[in-house]
């Protein structure tokens, strides 16, 4: 049959308004109904009157069924019921607007859309809904059984960054999520564990939270270090490091640069390096000597007891500016990033130096060379780097350019397999300029073997080899691994992760972005557990 929910009726007139609705005049089939409370049929007719259900769309447009509906005198003297209405499979439900198949359609819009878009895509269907209706379908809907899980991913993601969060639990054998708990504290996770007692497995970050509400909820459950973020905490002390130690890095490539010999004729002067601590006139730069002053005022604060909303108020400076400056290792580490800043300029630099020893001396003919290759700066980036070359007549040779921090540290993190030649050339002249960088990367290729190889059994001989070197922010690693060590060893150890809870965070905020931030959680998270 072309249109199966409508078996059970007879269609007696099918006629179409002026504004395009087709409206269908029917009545039921049956002779009799049954009542809904005490199951007893009745032929009995008590009244009659006229239902009206939206339909499904035709050929795009908007059908209504004017049902002819029945009401009938229950015969049963015992029931509570005097009379019932009828109802008819697939077409009707107590006090619907809608037959079941419009209202699979709506909700199925309303769940991949959510409420304005999901209107707009309705009414281009030819199906006349509200956007608060479709979040009303939305919320209606049954939840799934969560049954009985194994092995249970737990993340957290913000619904409103820096504010407000939500914690998402993940089966990881079925690869489906399970539930949205408000915030991202022990106790909403401790209270949802407690009713899972068959859990044996919890993958997490390195959240404390997390931590203590799985000891608290599941304690017979092996709790699981994310081996990502053991990867990432692991990047996080390497860049530390190097930052700290860039000088060297930086000594190390200032070093191979050939001195070049002054013309037979010529007497000149190369200018010394630019220093990336000074200005074009040989002064401490402005970025430079602020960033001293605001350390040496975290510091004196810091040890003076103050906290770091004190402190944020004192200096009147936001908390995500002292908390970088209260947990630099040195101050070598802020200006280093202070300071190692790509510029406009940076590649046309070779250019200006070939350019200035072919003789032209103009800034003003230089700036319009260069821009004719792209550069987008003002004549006055030119004048300034120029303006030391006025005192010789030859350019010095272009120095050759130390790799930023970050740079660097990818090159460590890196499989050696995977480096290119240049780059394993580089790498391997830092580390033989710094003792302190070539622990480090002998340090990360162990943990990577070991992470690769599921070899947890070896973190604690890692961590004593850490200690013995001069690695302030790995010492800083380790004391923090120790403090979860069961849970960072089984990390290291079993296959599990929290690679899968990773992907539905992602999902989840895509559905968070098509609300527009106007939902609230409970309509979130019922997108979030049913939207395939």
């Amino acid at each position: 049959m072309l249109f199966p929910h409508l078996a059970g009726v007879v269609v007696e007139v099918v006629e179409r308004s002026l504004s395009g609705v087709v409206s269908m005049h029917a009545r039921a089939r049956s002779s009799g109904g049954v009542c809904p409370h005490c199951g007893s049929a009745s032929g009995r007719v008590h009244g009659r009157y006229v239902r009206r259900l939206a339909d499904a769309a035709a050929s795009g447009a908007g059908v209504v069924i004017e049902l002819l509906v029945r009401r009938f005198k229950c015969l049963n003297p015992g029931c509570r019921a005097v009379t019932f209405a009828e109802q008819i499979a697939g077409l009707t439900s107590p006090h619907a607007r809608y037959t079941p198949l419009l209202r699979g359609q709506l909700t199925s819009i309303a769940l991949a859309l959510a409420g304005r878009a999901g209107a707009r895509l309705a009414g281009v269907l030819g199906l006349d809904v509200a956007k608060d209706t479709l979040l009303r379908l939305v919320r209606a809907v049954p939840e799934e059984p969560v049954g009985e899980i194994r092995v249970l991913g737990v993340d957290d993601f913000a619904l409103r960054r820096g504010a407000t969060y939500a914690t998402i639990l993940v089966d990881l054998e079925t690869r489906r999520p399970v539930d949205v708990l408000p915030g991202r504290e022990a106790e909403p996770l401790a209270a949802w564990l407690s009713n899972h007692p068959e859990i044996e497995i919890v993958c997490r970050d390195r959240a404390g939270a997390y931590a203590e509400g799985t000891r608290s909820g599941a304690p017979q459950a092996v709790q699981v270090a994310d081996a990502w973020h053991l990867w990432h905490n692991l990047g996080e002390a390497v860049e530390k490091t190097v930052s700290a130690h860039h000088a060297c890095a930086r000594a190390a490539f200032e070093n191979t640069v050939p001195a070049k010999p002054p013309p037979s004729d010529d007497i000149w002067q190369t200018p010394p390096p630019v220093d990336a601590m000074l200005d074009v006139c040989g002064r401490e730069r402005r970025l430079v000597t602020r960033t001293r002053e605001r350390y040496t005022a975290v510091r004196e604060l810091l040890d003076g007891g103050s906290t770091l909303e004190g402190i944020c108020r004192t200096l009147r400076l936001s908390r995500k500016t002292v908390r970088r400056f209260a947990r630099a290792t040195s101050i070598d580490e802020l200006l280093v990033k202070a300071t190692n800043r790509s510029t406009l300029l940076d590649e046309h630099t070779p250019y200006l130096h070939q350019r200035w020893n072919e003789g032209c001396r103009d800034s003003a003919q230089l700036h319009q060379e260069i821009v004719a290759r792209g550069f987008t700066g003002s004549i006055q980036t030119v004048r300034r780097y120029l303006r030391p070359f006025k005192t010789s007549t030859t350019a010095p040779p272009v120095p050759r350019p130390a790799p930023r921090p970050r740079r660097i540290v990818r090159w460590i993190m890196t499989a050696p397999g995977n480096l290119a030649a240049v780059d394993a050339a580089d790498l391997k002249e830092i580390r033989a300029d710094c003792p302190e960088l070539d622990a480090v990367t002998d340090h990360v290729r162990d943990f990577a073997a070991m992470m690769s190889d599921l070899r947890g059994d070896q973190l604690p001989a890692w961590m004593e080899r850490v200690l013995a070197d001069n690695l302030p922010a790995l010492h800083s690693l380790v004391n923090g691994l120790r403090r979860d060590q069961d849970a960072v060893t089984a990390g290291l150890s079993t296959p599990w992760s929290s690679g899968q809870v990773e992907g539905q965070v992602t999902r989840v905020k895509f559905l968070k972005r098509q609300g527009y931030g106007r939902a609230n959680l409970d309509f979130l998270r019922k997108r979030v557990l049913l939207t395939p």
